[in-house]
């Protein structure tokens, strides 16, 4: 068999905004791993700042793909033989279950995590091995494109549940971008009695209110602040910030009551200075979010399963695994939502 038969696609971006399709020798399962051929891949906010050279956890060159959903063609020794055939989900946290986080079950901030797609290369190849146990099972009532949607929503489920009980409270979320509107959806389905979503483009704002926001406000507006009291009818029991930029913190701080929580959800740029004196005085909580842990992403897959999700507001674009460039310029734009990658061959 030739090298070109024993060959996969995979996408590096190898430098800056150099996107490439690489060839390379096609994977074989190890010891409790599996083999997936890739069927879709997303696209995600920290894999657009990463090949801008922009994120402050992810480095040059790096393979992305960790939004990703397969088919199981092959299971290593020790891995479940019954997974082949399988639709998957890939659980991207590559842990090392021994830290101390890992033994609490917070395997999402284990103190050596790497990312698969982000530290390790990912799955927007043609075909990739990984560890049995980072692999859900999919259940036939998800298309691809909407299991797709999965891992981009399960951090958001994440940070709503580390808010705390929600049930009739008044949330503010600072940006409307992937993240901004599946923190809306994940708030309305904790009960939230209000969410008022803040940003820059009054489009983006638009498409938030038909998601479910009761209201929405110019987060650039000089009024900002009093526009999101009237909206929402008060001040904010939460703010998720998913912007995490130093006025937007400030932002989060003037609306909340006292007492309130402020949940960064966004991947800073850069060291922000915060309002510690606000913060000691009103009790403030100021609250990190990572990732998210496996009851997280049977949450996300209920949501979907319950059509809570319209595919027509959040998948705006999809492009082939040779169209890669094209699909990261795309994300680039502010308008599009959620852009993926569909991977045939």
């Amino acid at each position: 068999m030739s090298d070109v038969q024993n060959a996969v696609r995979r996408i590096v971006v190898n430098a800056a905004d150099d996107i490439r399709v690489e060839q390379v020798p096609a994977p074989v399962a190890g010891a409790n791993e599996v083999l997936v051929r890739s069927t879709i891949v997303g696209i995600c906010g920290s894999d657009v700042h990463a090949a801008h050279g922009r994120h402050p956890f992810m480095s040059l060159p790096f393979w992305p793909g960790h939004e990703v959903i397969g088919v199981v063609e092959a299971a290593g020794d020790g891995a479940p033989a019954d997974l082949v055939g399988r639709r998957v989900v890939v659980e991207p946290n590559l842990a090392c279950g021994e830290c101390t986080p890992c033994r609490r079950g917070r395997y999402n901030i284990c103190a050596t995590l790497d990312v698969f797609g982000c530290q390790t290369p990912g799955g927007m190849t043609d075909r990739f091995t990984i560890a049995a146990d980072r692999v859900i099972p999919l259940p036939d009532d998800l298309s691809d494109r909407e299991a797709a949607l999965i891992e981009p929503l399960a951090t958001p489920v994440h940070a709503v549940r580390r808010a705390g009980d929600l049930t009739g409270a008044r949330v503010v979320v600072l940006g409307a971008g992937p993240i901004g509107l599946f923190v809306t959806i994940a708030a309305l389905h904790a009960g939230a009695e209000a969410v008022v979503v803040a940003d820059l483009l009054e489009s983006k704002r638009a498409r938030a209110e038909r998601l479910g926001a009761t209201g929405s406000f110019d987060s650039s507006a000089p009024d900002a602040a009093e526009a999101a009291l009237r909206e929402l009818g008060g001040k904010a029991d939460v703010v998720f910030d998913c912007v995490s930029r130093e006025s937007t913190v400030r932002l989060a701080i003037e609306l909340l009551e006292k007492g309130g929580t402020v949940m960064t959800v966004g991947v800073p740029a850069g060291p922000t200075t915060v309002d510690l004196e606000l913060i000691q005085d009103r009790e403030i909580s100021l609250l990190g979010n990572l990732m998210y842990v496996r009851t997280d992403v049977e949450v996300a897959i209920g949501l979907l399963r319950e059509r809570r999700l319209p595919l027509d507001e959040l998948i705006t674009g999809v492009f082939s695994l040779d169209e890669a460039q094209q699909a990261f310029d795309a994300s680039n734009d502010p308008e599009q939502v959620k852009v993926l990658v569909e991977i045939a061959g």
